[in-house]
């Protein structure tokens, strides 16, 4: 599959658009956050 064609998700905290990588592929559906970084810091934001 190319690179192109994966799917992806908006981060919550960074808004940053995040593919799936070979790592997720099992558990893609309950990955919400593009790193630790972003994961560790999910409290510190307020959603609206």
């Amino acid at each position: 599959m190319k690179k192109a064609n994966l799917p992806y998700k908006i981060c919550p905290i960074c808004k940053f658009r995040f593919s799936s990588r070979k790592m997720w592929a099992k558990n893609w559906d309950e990955v919400k956050y593009c790193s630790e970084k972003c994961r560790s810091n999910k409290s510190k934001v307020k959603e609206i």
